[in-house]
């Protein structure tokens, strides 16, 4: 589930809260500042382990082998910074639609989906973030409801930013129906030295709008299919905040 952030404890109608609602309380003192390191410093997604131990690992082995240990620290640091997983907090807009990562969204069109996704043979609404190296890299459900499929499909691995990278690249391919009725589908795509997609849903998993389900690593894609006649709400050049920035708003009523 995406998690708000851990800035304290929210009281209904505290104290100081002049209309009654909510209110963040914090600690004090030095409580305070490790509070503000932990909410400014992302956590790290377990899959960054490895790459983060063994290299630090190798730097605290030569410590006293400066050509050995400063890249051997700075490999770390970057492996830490790549496999960030910083918490988010999704809007509370009813049928909102949010950005399934991080980066540029790079695409806004419609095109007939993979078969994989099983959406039909006609053009949908599509919308697609490109994320570069040192974007975050692990990706959100862009919307509640329950995983109809999941399907890895091997390919090629082209630069993640090019159309025909949506077809011929590397991909897992998440279908979602959602509790309006109607079905998105969420498509992982490997980039041009991107070797691994990981996604932690498989059909028959319910889902939670903004929580993480899965990683590309290391510079990658990630593309959107909306219902027929949904209008997407970015601009090709903007830059998404996954399980924030709202791609678009399905109707209610869209059963």
């Amino acid at each position: 589930m995406a998690r708000r952030p851990k800035t304290g404890i929210d009281h209904a109608g505290a104290a100081g809260s002049a209309d009654g609602g909510a209110i963040t309380e914090h600690q004090t003192g030095l409580a305070h500042l490790v509070e503000l390191i932990r909410h400014t410093v992302p956590t790290m997604h377990p899959a960054g382990v490895p790459f983060v131990a063994g290299p630090a690992a190798v730097a605290v082995l030569a410590r006293r082998h400066r050509w050995i240990r400063t890249p051997a620290t700075a490999l770390a640091l970057a492996s830490a910074t790549f496999f960030r997983h910083p918490t988010r907090v999704p809007p509370t807009l009813v049928g909102a639609v949010v950005a399934p990562a991080d980066g540029e969204i790079t695409i806004v069109d419609e095109a007939v989906p993979p078969a994989d996704l099983g959406l039909g043979d006609l053009p949908l609404p599509r919308v697609s973030t490109f994320l570069s190296v040192f974007d975050v890299h692990v990706q959100r459900v862009p919307i509640t409801g329950d995983v109809v499929s999941v399907v890895h499909t091997p390919g090629a691995f082209l630069s993640a930013d090019l159309p025909a990278a949506s077809f011929d690249n590397e991909r897992t391919s998440m279908r979602i129906r959602t509790d309006f009725g109607v079905e998105i589908g969420v498509v992982q795509i490997a980039g041009l030295i991107a070797r691994r997609i990981v996604c932690h849903r498989s059909a028959g998993d319910r889902v939670a709008l903004g929580e993480t389900y899965g990683l590309i690593r290391f510079g990658s894609r990630v593309d959107v299919y909306l219902p027929a006649g949904t209008v997407p709400q970015v601009l090709v050049g903007q830059r998404a905040v996954g399980a924030e920035t709202v791609l678009a708003t399905l109707p209610v009523g869209s059963a």
